[in-house]
């Protein structure tokens, strides 16, 4: 069976954060559960989480991942950290050793590592690096066989010219694990229990040490501050934005997206800069956005062009729709084909129907509107009374002129027409010209407010 064992214990100092260093974001997600989704994919038997610092932040906010908790009181080191799952471990399983601030290490890696542990072999995985500097270095014999790992602080001028660096990622027994862990020693620069320094033993006891090549650097980086946090978002985004780009999607600007979550394109969809997409999200086919929008949990209907600086939340958008610009959809909007959402409208539980217009400087929500309605700029549905929401219902092909006010609950038949200015209080019958505003006055001789000196 295979175990799996996330260290994700420390504190995270260089985050100057009173959250946890795994519970920070990364793509909207804390960094650990990047780390446990690649556990997933690998079919793990169990997976063993060791917390300490913001224990119970952590626990809580993974309460529903079905995982095993194991407390390091005292960051004592990466080995002292993995002694406190030991415990929990089955006796003849292979246990992999994941960290919960490396958030980018790929499945297929691992898979491959996972493979080169067993009764006398063990797997490591190391990288090539540009600049090692504060990596451990891979010690290796003249035949090439990997001898031991030095950590930076201890190690000689001549091992730190070494630039094939330690993971900290490695693939092992949990028969081995019980016999390597309780022979670390602290006595290092650290004054810590290196998990490292079973390199070592297994090489004395004659244990093969396989590695295993990272494809790159920033598939083992971990996150220790704000910069490499944002470091690592970047190469995410632009990991993904380039799996969409191979499908067909058109980026104006890969640099400039960002993805929290799922996204799936149809063809000739284009999006332009600064957008971001959370949730779950589907773009049918030939879908343009604009720039600066935000897009949540939503389903954009084929041939749709939302423009710029639009928010789309929890709504469903059918075909030929149009949105925006600054336009807000939010959570149980319903765009039937073709109707369109102008500048600065906002709706919430809103069903708009095929073909309807709603184009300006309008609030629509909690509301049914039915095909081929128009409604003037400024036009509100006033849906609370201070405790519940009512409903407002339009019928087909209706005229509501700008500045109208509609009173929920309140139904509008058929073809009906709303004048400019009006408050609608009782319900409109079909065919009806409704006109309801105030008595207009005219004072002869008014004096505008001289403005004081």
């Amino acid at each position: 069976m295979l175990e799996i064992i996330i260290l994700a214990a420390g504190k995270g100092t260089r985050m100057k954060s009173n959250r946890p260093k795994v519970m920070h974001l990364l793509a909207g997600r804390p960094l650990v559960q990047h780390v446990i989704d690649r556990a997933r994919e690998l079919s793990a038997g169990k997976i063993h989480l060791v917390v300490g610092h913001g224990a119970e932040q952590v626990e809580s906010a993974l309460a529903d991942a079905d995982l095993t908790f194991s407390l390091q009181a005292q960051q004592l080191g990466t080995g002292h950290a993995v002694m406190q799952a030991l415990d929990k471990l089955q006796a003849d399983s292979r246990v992999l050793i994941l960290y919960g601030d490396v958030p980018l290490i790929r499945s297929a890696t691992l898979a491959q590592l996972i493979e080169l542990a067993g009764d006398t072999s063990m797997g490591l995985l190391t990288v090539n690096l540009a600049n090692p500097t504060g990596y451990g270095r891979i010690l290796r014999a003249a035949d090439g066989a990997v001898t031991a790992i030095v950590e930076q602080k201890d190690a000689t001028a001549e091992q730190l010219a070494i630039t094939e660096g330690n993971s900290g990622v490695m693939a092992v027994t949990a028969k081995q694990l019980r016999r390597w862990l309780p022979q670390l020693s602290s006595q290092n620069a650290q004054g810590e229990y290196y998990l490292t320094d079973v390199i070592a033993l297994a090489a004395a006891e004659g244990t093969q040490i396989k590695t295993v090549l990272a494809a790159d650097e920033i598939e083992v980086l971990g996150i220790n501050d704000r910069a490499q946090q944002a470091q690592l978002e970047r190469a995410f985004q632009l990991q993904q934005a380039n799996k969409l780009m191979q499908q067909g999607l058109t980026l104006l600007d890969p640099t400039r997206f960002d993805l929290r979550g799922q996204l799936s394109v149809g063809q000739d969809c284009i999006i332009d800069i600064n957008c971001i997409f959370e949730g779950d999200c589907v773009l049918e086919e030939g879908v343009e956005i604009g720039p600066n929008c935000v897009i949540k949990n939503a389903r954009i209907g084929a041939g749709t062009h939302i423009y710029a600086n639009t928010t789309v939340e929890d709504s469903q958008i059918d075909a030929g729709c149009s949105i925006g610009p600054y336009a807000r959809l939010r959570p149980g909007t319903h765009l039937k084909a073709q109707a369109k959402i102008g500048n600065f409208v906002e709706t919430k539980k809103a069903v708009i129907g095929e073909g309807s217009k709603v184009n300006h400087l309008s609030y629509i929500g909690d509301a049914f509107l039915g095909d081929d309605v128009n409604v003037g700029a400024g036009t509100i549905t006033c849906n609370y009374d201070g405790v519940n929401k009512h409903v407002t219902q339009v019928g087909n092909n209706c005229f509501v002129g700008a500045n109208s006010t509609l009173v929920a609950p309140i139904k509008v038949g058929d073809n009906a027409t709303i004048a400019a200015g009006s408050t609608i209080t009782t319900s409109v019958h079909k065919d009806e010209l409704v006109v309801a505003r105030t008595r207009q006055r005219h004072i002869e001789g008014w004096q505008r407010p001289a403005k004081k000196k």
